[in-house]
């Protein structure tokens, strides 16, 4: 109820708001009868439900809606109908949980989720507010109506299938609800609009399902420290769920939406306002001399919009009165450009694009149209353009100041650029040409990557998007495929793949050295194990070695089970699996100066 009355409130405020703007419109729109038509689609953020189900939240979802709203001035009548779609989602633990003794652990648990649906039929009055030129109109919607509300049944069963957390959901037909929204709608023409709003829907009494002979249950668990001090849930020793027979609930939610208004007729106040100021006076103001100018930067073959392109507006004696940086959609706006002739020159990714006149021609049919004079520049130029980003390997950070290298495959021809701030670099690449990319910064290595623009077509686009990582200089790379036969140290087949990428990146690298490290799992005696490991690791610089990498730039290093990656220590039991996980080679590289 708290919800509900600070809600209606808030509505009220807003529209003892909306009538004291209103007096002062009416000098201009003493009588505007409209009838609206609106389709909205949005989203349900905060829905709240007021049942019995501590463990089960529920999350926002798709709104559909649509509006018939007739106004007899500033006030008027509407309906509304609303498809809501939401999703319970389970909060009781499914991982960690243990039984009454805390030590056997529950698997096999079974998670249940049905979606929710509700849908809304309400009427009620209407008040708005629009300016003079009636382009910009705020509302207040108001409604009261039945739903339906259906789904929502969520369970989480062992594997016995005995409740763990369950709520039966709703299936119930002609709730009470009411429902309040604010909306803004600006009329891009005469007759649609773009509107955006938010809504606040309730419904009264909703009760629950009694689909088992009650409505929801859950067994109580604690939480508490395992030996190692580690957090898991442990079931209460009360053999009997918490049950709770089905009551009565209230639903709410909070969302906003988007959606396009068409009104049906224009008085013929409106229609016949000043082109110029927009308002409703005669005689009308001369229309101006000035038109605004749009340009578009676009490739000449695969059409592809250009950002970032350096525009400039040139007059008849080659002077600069304008200029501007094409955004992300490739377009730049130039405002109230005098009358005259005028020349578009541009720039994008160093290449001149060819140019465009606009004429006095362009200016009268602007003036004629009342539409801005639009233009194209073209990029003309038949080499690729590789965007490229540089992230940090296994990530999504980006890494800027990267030297980046690039070579031609079949020529000499070297090029370098810096990666910027959020790790961005572009070249141009000649068509059907193999290219080979490497990147270079302090504390970081990486391997060399090809680039083959015979798999591109021009005509379909100018831009290849790349992206290429560098990693850390002292990370831990777990190389998957080193397998040793039990209580042996001889490099096996299976492993030669691997090492060969070691190999690789250490002669594309002739500066790092490599630290190859061996692991084992828990097995053995500490003495045993560290031997073993030790063993191991020089097995693999000897490998590496004999491949022609200088003996100083390797590194053996056993560390037996010292550095276990999972739980499995001494004196506790685990799977093959678990020690499986444990048993591994890794190599870190040492970079220069480290």
């Amino acid at each position: 109820m708290k919800n509900v009355t600070f809600t209606c409130k808030l509505y009220l405020g807003f529209f003892l708001f909306l009538t004291s703007l209103t007096i002062f419109s009416q000098e201009v729109e003493k009588k505007k009868n409209d009838l609206i038509l609106t389709a909205r689609v949005g989203y349900d953020i905060i829905p709240t439900y007021n049942n019995q189900t501590p463990y089960v939240d529920y999350g926002g979802g798709l709104d559909l809606g649509a509006s018939i709203d007739y106004y007899f001035s500033f006030i008027g009548v509407g309906a509304d109908f609303d498809y809501i779609n939401n999703s319970p989602e389970n909060r009781y633990p499914t991982i960690n949980l243990f039984q009454s003794d805390g030590v056997t652990p529950l698997t096999n648990l079974t998670l249940s989720e049905e979606q929710i649906t509700r849908m809304f039929w309400g009427i009620g009055p209407n008040f708005r507010y629009q300016t003079k030129n009636r382009k910009f109109v705020t509302e207040l919607n108001t409604r009261v109506g039945l739903s339906i509300i259906k789904g929502g049944r969520t369970s989480v069963t062992d594997a016995t299938g005995a409740f763990l957390n369950y709520h039966s959901g709703y299936d119930v037909k002609n709730v009470l609800a009411a429902k309040g929204q604010i909306r803004l709608t600006y009329y891009f023409t005469k007759n649609f609009g773009f509107t955006v709003g938010s809504y606040y829907l309730q419904h009264f009494g909703a009760t629950e399902l009694n689909a088992l002979g009650f409505a929801s249950a859950y067994q109580p668990f604690n939480e508490m420290p395992d030996k190692e001090g580690n957090i898991i849930n442990v079931l209460s020793r009360e053999p009997n769920p918490v049950v709770a027979q089905p009551k009565d609930t209230d639903i709410s939610s909070i969302g906003a939406f988007a959606g396009i208004s068409y009104r049906f007729g224009t008085s013929e106040k409106a229609a016949k306002v000043c082109p110029v100021c927009e308002l409703d006076h005669k005689p009308h103001c001369e229309v101006a001399a000035n038109c605004n100018v749009n340009i578009v930067a676009k490739d000449k073959f695969s059409k592809e919009r250009i950002p970032e392109a350096d525009v400039f507006l040139e007059d008849a004696d080659g002077k600069i009165i304008r200029t501007g940086k094409t955004n992300l959609y490739g377009a730049v706006f130039f405002d109230a450009v005098p009358n005259g002739v005028y020349t578009i020159k541009g720039n994008g990714f160093g290449i001149e694009l060819e140019s465009a006149p606009i004429t006095i021609e362009d200016f009268k049919d602007c003036k004629e149209n009342g539409k801005p004079i639009e233009k194209e520049i073209l990029y003309t130029d038949e080499n690729f353009i590789l965007e490229g980003e540089i992230i940090e390997c296994n990530s999504i950070v980006t890494i800027a100041n990267v030297d980046v290298l690039l070579n031609d495959a079949n020529s000499a021809i070297q090029k370098n650029t810096i990666s910027d701030l959020n790790g961005k670099f572009n070249f141009q690449l000649r068509q059907v040409t193999i290219y080979k990319l490497k990147g270079n910064k302090d504390g970081y290595f990486s391997h060399e990557i090809e680039v083959d623009t015979k798999k591109y077509d021009r005509n379909k686009s100018l831009f290849i998007d790349f992206q290429m990582c560098v990693d850390p200089c002292g990370k831990a790379i777990r190389l998957e495929h080193i397998n040793f036969d039990l209580g042996k140290w001889d490099i096996l087949p299976s492993a030669i793949p691997e090492l060969e990428y070691v190999i690789e990146l250490m002669v594309e690298n002739p500066a790092i050295k490599v630290e190859m490290s061996s692991h084992t799992d828990a097995r053995g005696s500490n003495a045993f194990n560290q031997n073993l490991s030790q063993k191991r690791a020089q097995s693999t610089v000897d490998y590496l070695v004999s491949k022609g990498i200088a003996k100083d730039r390797l590194i053996a290093i056993g560390l037996g089970e010292t550095k276990p990656l999972n739980i499995c220590r001494d004196y506790i039991n685990c799977t093959e699996e678990q020690y499986a996980i444990n048993r591994r080679t890794e190599f870190k590289v040492i970079c220069p100066n480290e």
